[in-house]
C-alpha cells in the first residue's frame, strides 16, 4: 500500500508538470521511540495490559477449575443437575469470552487506552513535523516505517473537492457557484489559469527638462 501511494504521488508529479514538488522522508518509529513521553506512555500501556491479561486468565482458570469439578461428579448427577452445570460452565465461558473482546477487541478498553495515552505524544510530534515541512518547503513527507506512508502533504495539493464534485457529494454543484466566486476557484487538474490582464497606472509624466533659449 506504501509502494503504491508513492508510485501515485510520483506519477501525478511527472504528469502535471507544473509545479516543483517538493519531497522528504522520515523514520517515525525511531523518532518516538527516542522521546521519554512514548517510551512512558508504552510503559503505562504494559501495566494495563498486563492486568487485564491477568483478570482474563483467572476467569479461565475459574472455569477449567468447574469443568473438573463437573467432571469428577458427573456420574453422580441426576439429568437435571447436569444440564444445570453445564449451562452454568457455558455461561462463565461466554461472560469470560465477552470480557476478553471487551478489552482486547479491535476497538476495547486497551485501544481507547493507547489512544488517550499516546494522543499528546502524537500531538507534539505532528506540530514537530508540520514545522519543519513549513520550514524546508516540503510538500509531501514519508514515513519509511509505515504503512500509511505520507505524514504531511501541502494542502494546495489536495483534490478532494474535485472528485467529490464528480460524485455529486458537494452541498452545491460547480454551476450552481456565482461568477464572483468562481474566479477565486482552484482550476482543476490540466485547466490553464487564464492570465489577469494588468492595468497600467504609469501616467505620463511633463519632461521637466529646461530648452536652451
Amino acid at each position: 500500500m506504501k509502494k503504491f501511494l508513492i508510485l501515485l504521488v510520483l506519477s501525478f508529479v511527472s504528469v502535471s508538470g507544473t509545479y516543483a514538488q517538493k519531497f522528504g522522508y522520515t523514520d517515525m518509529e525511531f523518532i518516538t521511540s527516542k522521546m521519554p513521553e512514548y517510551q512512558q506512555a508504552q510503559a503505562e500501556m504494559k501495566k494495563f495490559s498486563e492486568k487485564w491479561a491477568k483478570e482474563i486468565d483467572e476467569k479461565f482458570a475459574e472455569i477449567a477449575k468447574m469443568q473438573r469439578a463437573y467432571m469428577a461428579e458427573e456420574v453422580l448427577l441426576t439429568d437435571d443437575l447436569k444440564r444445570k452445570r453445564q449451562a452454568e460452565i457455558k455461561e462463565k465461558e461466554l461472560e469470560a469470552r465477552e470480557y476478553n473482546s471487551k478489552i482486547f477487541g479491535m476497538e476495547g478498553l486497551l485501544f481507547q487506552k493507547k489512544k488517550e495515552l499516546m494522543k499528546p505524544v502524537l500531538e507534539r510530534v505532528q506540530r514537530a513535523t508540520s514545522k519543519v515541512c513549513t520550514q524546508r518547503r516540503l510538500d509531501f513527507l514519508f514515513d519509511k516505517s509505515s504503512d500509511v506512508g505520507l505524514v504531511f502533504t501541502n494542502p494546495k495539493h489536495d483534490y478532494s473537492d474535485y472528485i467529490m464534485d464528480e460524485l455529486g457529494l458537494n452541498d452545491k454543484p460547480n454551476k450552481d457557484v456565482p461568477v464572483a466566486d468562481a474566479a477565486t476557484k482552484k482550476p482543476k487538474v490540466g485547466q490553464e489559469i487564464p492570465a489577469t490582464p494588468v492595468k497600467d497606472n504609469t501616467k505620463t509624466k511633463k519632461s521637466t527638462t529646461i530648452k536652451p533659449k
